[in-house]
């Protein structure tokens, strides 16, 4: 089953997400529901607060981006070809690196798009879908990627780390986008 995307302004995606136990309700069908919801959407992450669901759950697919990129490009991230996995009651145990900037988007608040300076390395504890429990450490655009995610379940947006006058003056159009004036072509929640 498709979900739909729940938009800018909803007061889930500022929520800090709570942990959960195996025996959550329904766990294995909305796990494999994100995954549907999420490449029917074209997104590379999803975390649960997305679809309305205050928990803390991401899937993600780097490799997808590898899969987009010039042959030239591709060795220029040391993460390459990327993961695909789940991440249940994720908790980031440290930061390493040099902050660098990419071009990040978000599903909750499409159409724009912001270079966001995050660390090149991040250690995680986490879940996979069988709640065995895992310590992994990631870089490149994989870190990204789960660190954007995770950022869900801690009631974060990437917005978040823009300067106050760029924030200002993306006003108009998070409003748009809260208020439902987007076009997408996906499904979307809007707050009421």
């Amino acid at each position: 089953m498709v979900y739909p995307i729940v938009a800018y302004g909803a007061a889930v995606l500022r929520k800090v997400s709570r942990d959960i136990t195996p025996d959550y309700p329904g766990l294995s069908t909305l796990i494999e529901d994100m995954w549907e919801t999420m490449y029917a959407s074209s997104g590379v992450g999803l975390a649960a607060p997305q679809i309305n669901k205050d928990i803390r759950l991401f899937v993600m697919d780097s490799a997808q981006i590898f899969e987009n990129l010039e042959e030239d490009e591709k060795g220029t991230y040391p993460d390459a070809p990327g993961i695909k996995q789940v991440f249940i009651n994720a908790h980031v145990k440290s930061l390493e690196g040099e902050e660098w900037a990419y071009n990040e988007g978000c599903l909750s608040i499409p159409k724009i798009r912001e270079d966001v300076f995050r660390a090149e390395t991040v250690t995680i504890k986490y879940m996979d879908e069988n709640f065995k429990s895992h310590t992994g450490t990631f870089n490149g655009i994989t870190a990204r990627v789960i660190l954007h995610e995770y950022d869900h379940i801690e009631g974060k947006l990437f917005i978040d780390y823009l300067k106050p006058l760029r924030r200002k003056l993306l006003q108009g159009k998070l409003n748009d986008i809260s208020k439902g004036k987007v076009k997408i072509d996906y499904k979307m929640i809007f707050p009421k």
